[in-house]
């Protein structure tokens, strides 16, 4: 059984422009570049909400799917970055990355200037090139 969440036609920028708060559709739009910028891979709307670049194949004990190794949706109090490299693990570059918070593969900011930028560009960075989900392995390397 695979992800329910797949990728979705809608296109990104429409969806960008429909979101109400200036801040975070700024902040979404910069994110966006960085990532495309990064990943060189265009940026791809997944389930309703959630903007991905590029894809994986994952297994875990009890499903296996393809999914995003970086991307971003805009909630209503922050800005939430997926990146999958287990962010746990990553303690030296969130300790260098300003005020945050993190869950499983999730960063949470209130505003993009929060984050420092190089270290954010690490992180983004070490998601694409080396996708992990924890609890699963990646049988394929990311793609388009």
């Amino acid at each position: 059984m695979g992800s329910k969440i797949q990728k979705d036609g809608r296109t990104v920028e429409k969806f960008l422009d429909s979101l109400q708060d200036e801040q975070m559709r700024t902040d979404c739009l910069s994110v966006k570049k960085l990532m495309e910028d990064l990943t060189g891979q265009p940026a791809a709307i997944w389930g309703k909400d959630i903007i991905g670049f590029g894809s994986f194949r994952y297994r875990g004990k009890t499903s296996e799917g393809d999914w995003f190794p970086v991307g971003f949706a805009a909630r209503k109090q922050k800005l939430v970055l997926y990146l999958h490299c287990i962010l746990e693990e990553q303690t030296a570059l969130l300790e260098k990355l300003g005020e945050h918070k993190i869950g499983k593969s999730c960063l949470y900011l209130k505003k993009l200037e929060d984050a420092h930028r190089p270290t954010l560009k690490k992180l983004i960075r070490k998601a694409y090139k080396d996708p992990k989900i924890a609890g699963a392995v990646t049988v394929a390397s990311p793609k388009a």
